[in-house]
């Protein structure tokens, strides 16, 4: 999508990982892939395996380290566009909030859920997509032919928490499409994969302090 000397921006498959896992067949990644075009690229956060999308890589520890530190201080906007069951309202231009504390469920990892005695907290802002947005969706998605009613939304984590998204759709009531650990066996069979894609990074450039904005 986007590299200059001192970071790159993928866009990452649904499916792929973005670091190695455990065992031989999961050693294939996006940064693996990376690190053999541009040697230099290191992971600065990432997307679930399920999710597409984009993915931000730095260019040596110096700018690896900056904009962790922005990711962090929650200076990196992020938005995602994600296809929900069921029939979800709201204003086209006012933003919705979700503040639920969530914290991993041990004997069920990598579940997370929500603890409101443990939780670490939580907040993610939604409103549902306008038509343009839709289109874009598409593009993204691929022909999706469903029956039962859905809502195509816009995302954005203010936190960042594993799971986050997902766990909060699926409290709402409203599971992420295709989504194998937060829906039920209907929901999450209803397409061929996640329907949840990050969209746009948006962040200040570690070296030149100019406003990047990639889109995707």
């Amino acid at each position: 999508m986007y590299h200059d000397d001192a970071l790159l921006v993928l866009n990452k498959p649904a499916g792929l990982l973005c670091v190695p896992g455990r065992g031989p067949d999961k050693q294939d990644c996006l940064s693996t892939r990376v690190v053999a075009q541009f040697a230099d690229a290191l992971v600065v956060h990432r997307l679930d395996m399920a999710t597409s999308g984009l993915v931000l890589l730095a260019r040596g520890k110096a700018n690896q380290r900056l904009l962790s530190q922005a990711f962090e201080s929650r200076r990196v906007k992020k938005r995602y566009i994600a296809l929900v069951d069921g029939s979800m309202t709201s204003p086209p231009e006012e933003w919705q909030t979700i503040e639920l504390p969530l914290l991993a469920d041990w004997p069920n990892r990598p579940l997370q859920k929500v603890d409101h005695a443990k939780g670490k907290p939580s907040s993610t802002r939604w409103r549902v997509a306008d038509s343009a947005v839709l289109q874009s969706a598409a593009k993204a998605w691929g022909p999706i032919n469903l029956t039962t009613p859905h809502t195509c939304l816009e995302v954005e984590p203010v936190t960042g928490r594993t799971h986050q998204i997902r766990l909060h759709m699926a409290s709402l009531g409203h599971p992420i499409l295709g989504d194998a650990l937060y829906a039920s066996n209907s929901v999450s069979t209803a397409t061929p994969r996640l329907m949840l894609h990050a969209q746009s990074l948006e962040f200040t450039h570690p070296i030149n302090g100019n406003t990047l904005f990639v889109n995707c």
